[in-house]
């Protein structure tokens, strides 16, 4: 009798636990889809664009609703940090990015499940695969940002430069750099204009410019920022503070070019003393075989 008491009461137990789970998840909310600022136009481009991601965002925003009630404050932050770099990769949330990853690796383990049988190596893999894989995604979305700004801001520098020299003030200057841009979708295009927007809302030119440094995270772009602001605080010249700066970043990225190319001169030497000694093994080895084979013919 007592073993059946206790049987039914952890049955009871049970149903009490997956009432209160089901109750819980049905009444949780998902946050709502941002609209406003960059990460909603980054949303709203990534649903009307990318198919799969328009699938699997409710579920991805109900799972970021989950997770919203654990204490990840610092890992938050991180996240955050991340998305901003890499231009509010597809107007994510810090939850929905980790909602983002638990989705994928879930998705990795039923791969893996299905292609690797009794095996357990391909769910292992395939679950922490999946995990990594948003992450990786964001890291090179940033990496490719930061290229692009590197690569762009010289240029950008020198047409300020020119625009302030004709007159124009500073946010005459930038508005005309993003105007006869090519590319929209340039990293650079789209941080200038953000310095525009904040200008437009009543942000000081160094709080706009600050923000820039701390968005992109890069020695060049904090390097020009910080000649800006001090041209500002000493009444110095903008626009021949701009010359000397593009100038400047051009000499950098000269030398990093010259760093990298006498880098992969060293990286080449490995490569190079493996083919050789490969030439040298298939020129030399039939010679040794028919020598040895004479000796013992002999």
């Amino acid at each position: 009798m007592l073993d059946q008491l206790l049987v039914y009461g952890a049955y009871a137990a049970m149903a009490a636990a997956f009432g209160i789970a089901t109750y819980a998840i049905g009444t949780n909310p998902p946050p709502p889809t941002p609209r406003l600022g960059t990460r909603g136009y980054r949303r709203h481009r990534a649903l009307a664009e990318n198919r799969v991601f328009a699938l699997i965002e409710p579920t991805m925003r109900f799972v970021a609703g989950l997770i919203a009630h654990l204490p990840l404050a610092e890992a938050r932050d991180s996240a955050d940090k991340e998305l901003i770099a890499a231009g509010d990769y597809l107007g994510l949330s810090a939850d929905e990015y980790f909602a983002l990853s638990v989705m994928c690796a879930a998705g990795g383990l039923a791969l893996g499940l299905m292609a690797g049988g009794e095996s357990a190596l391909l769910p292992i893999a395939g679950l922490g695969i999946g995990f990594i894989l948003p992450r990786h995604r964001v890291a090179a979305r940033a990496a490719l940002r930061r290229k692009q700004i590197q690569r762009g801001l010289p240029l950008a520098i020198d047409l300020a430069a020119l625009c302030l020299g004709a007159g124009l003030d500073f946010p005459g200057a930038i508005r005309q750099v993003t105007e006869t841009a090519h590319d929209e979708d340039d990293a650079l295009q789209e941080e200038l204009r953000a310095i525009l927007r904040e200008l437009e809302l009543g942000h000081t030119r160094r709080q706009a410019l600050e923000a820039f440094a701390a968005r992109v995270g890069i020695d060049t772009v904090s390097d020009f920022v910080s000649a800006v602001v001090q041209s500002e605080e000493r009444g110095n010249p903008l626009a021949e503070v701009l010359r000397i700066q593009a100038e400047v970043l051009r000499q950098r990225r000269s030398v990093k070019g010259e760093e990298a190319a006498a880098r992969a001169s060293v990286l080449m030497i490995a490569p190079l003393v493996m083919l050789i000694l490969s030439v040298m093994v298939i020129i030399v080895a039939p010679l040794l075989l028919r020598s040895m084979a004479a000796f013992e013919g002999g």
